[in-house]
């Protein structure tokens, strides 16, 4: 660390609870550092850009805040993270989905991956030495995770695994990837297991999108040996660890999500007159609404509360506020999406399967009806 590194954690590390402090400092750094990103926007740009963003966060302790000390962290709450992902989304530093990522494979490591193995690799992620992937959904089995057919068979002191995975992000970037395997019948046969990317038999296939970014990926795993000591938790626990990692996936992530949102909210009354002020009034509403619903999550997440159920509620908020806001730039930014600004029409085709990805928002609404509201199977 140089002088102005050291100083500016230091300064942070004084008062590690003191999320105004930690902001104000943060953002005086930031004012300071050049990490704006290059001409190159390609996936492969900003994979790059990520790896670059996360290595001097880190160094300069900032990307280290709200994680514990046994992972390389230096404790505080897990709101600086919020904090911290949000400073980074507001100023356009990094793709915000890719850089939340962290957010869901972290905490599934720390909680269930044995110790030593989570010191040694949880400060590879948050550095930006590696990218991660998360091996869930399956050609027939998406939001449905309890029909998965990815199979570990055990042999010795190893695991053989055999299947495949669709729609598993960043793949082609990822050294390593949380696999949801399938032990047993049953939700009692699932078991979760940290994979090595590199490992024989494993192959990645990117999948183009209809906004032109090869984001997912399928991966096929043809009798690849994991060793046992892979396995995160115990056999049968994979369930368990889906469920642990899905309201991660829609606490601080979906903060830093909202937070970009708004700046393309700035973007749209720049780029239009404002003849339609109503439409944008309610885009505005909608994105609010669910600003207030995460800052709930955050604070129970802080005060160390195990998120649930709930957390659906934020998703179908979130999913449905930004086909909103894209909805309205189409209308009030006419042939900006169909013909001009690619970055609107990305953002907008990428808006359409904001009800589908990380659980259908059916799906979504049948879980806050039964879970939630006990009403029911019917």
């Amino acid at each position: 660390m140089d002088s102005h590194t050291e100083h500016a954690a230091g300064e942070t590390r004084a008062g590690t609870t003191d999320i105004d402090g930690f902001r104000a400092n943060l953002r005086r750094w930031l004012d300071t550092t050049d990490l704006s990103p290059g001409p190159d926007n390609s996936l492969s740009g900003q994979v790059a850009q990520l790896a670059r963003v996360r290595h001097a966060l880190f160094e300069a302790g900032w990307m280290r805040y709200g994680w514990p000390e046994h992972v390389g962290g230096l404790g505080g709450p897990a709101a600086l993270r919020a904090v911290l992902g949000e400073e980074v989304a507001t100023r356009g530093l990094a793709e915000p989905g890719i850089y939340s990522m962290v957010e869901v494979l972290a905490p599934t490591m720390i909680s269930y991956a044995r110790p030593e193995l989570a010191a040694r690799m949880v400060p590879a992620l948050l550095s930006g030495r590696e990218q991660w992937c998360q091996g869930f959904s399956e050609p027939g089995s998406g939001s449905d995770l309890a029909s998965l057919s990815t199979k570990a068979v055990a042999g010795g002191e190893n695991w053989v695994i055999s299947g495949q995975k669709v729609w598993t992000s960043l793949a082609q970037y990822a050294a390593r990837c949380v696999l949801l395997t399938r032990t047993a019948p049953g939700h009692d046969g699932i078991s979760a297991f940290f994979v090595d990317m590199d490992s024989p038999g494993i192959t990645v296939r990117p999948l183009r999108t209809m906004h032109g970014v090869d984001e997912f990926a399928e991966v096929y795993f043809d009798d690849v040996v994991v060793p046992g000591d892979r396995m995160l938790g115990r056999p049968g626990d994979g369930w368990r660890v889906a469920m642990d990692l899905l309201p991660h996936e829609r606490s601080t992530c979906f903060w830093h999500r909202i937070a970009y949102l708004f700046t393309r909210v700035d973007a749209l009354i720049a780029d239009t007159d404002l003849r339609d002020d109503a439409a944008l009034g309610a885009a505005y509403l909608a994105l609010h609404t669910v600003r207030c619903r995460s800052h709930a999550t955050q604070r129970r997440l802080a005060d160390g509360q195990r998120l649930g159920p709930e957390t659906s509620i934020d998703k179908v908020l979130l999913a449905t506020a930004e086909q909103q806001l894209f909805d309205t730039a189409r209308d009030m930014l006419p042939g900006a999406i169909e013909f001009d600004d690619e970055q609107w029409r990305t953002e907008y085709l990428y808006s359409r399967a904001a009800t589908i990805y990380g659980g259908t928002a059916e799906i979504q609404r049948n879980i806050i009806a039964r879970r939630l509201l006990d009403l029911g199977r019917e």
